[in-house]
């Protein structure tokens, strides 16, 4: 081999790595807004993350309530039926607009299932309440 050929052929691997490398780089600008969208439509998070914090919200709870000794299940009832009525507040806010989606759906189950827990706890509260007054 001469060296023109080496040139010649040194010359021709380099544009192909110019245009590898522009590739490259519109590949990572595309993926990059890719990535942005679903950042900004998880709310920043992806979606492993927020199922990682269910999960472990789902555990610390049952083990909070679970842990609970028999006289303070009345004022644990008091601050479940509390923080239902929070969820009732949000799911009105994500159920009322006009348009039917995916979020009214969840929005009307949330409100539907809080009710029940509120309704719910105020009666077994209540009978609760009623073992502890004086028999006439």
């Amino acid at each position: 081999m001469d060296a023109a050929t080496i040139q010649d052929q040194a010359s021709k691997l380099a544009t192909k790595a110019a245009e590898l490398s522009s590739e490259a780089e519109q590949l990572v600008q595309s993926s990059t807004h890719l990535i942005e969208v679903q950042a900004a439509a998880a709310g920043g998070f992806d979606f492993l993350s927020l199922f990682f914090i269910f999960v472990m919200a789902c555990f610390v709870g049952f083990y909070v309530v679970w842990s609970v000794t028999p006289a303070l299940h009345s004022p644990l009832m008091a601050v479940t039926n509390a923080i239902s009525s929070v969820i009732i507040v949000g799911g009105l806010l994500a159920a009322g607009p006009a348009d039917m989606d995916f979020s009214k759906i969840m929005g009307f189950c949330a409100v539907t299932l809080a009710s029940v827990n509120i309704f719910g706890g105020f009666i077994v509260t209540q009978r609760m309440l009623g073992m502890f007054k004086k028999k006439k």
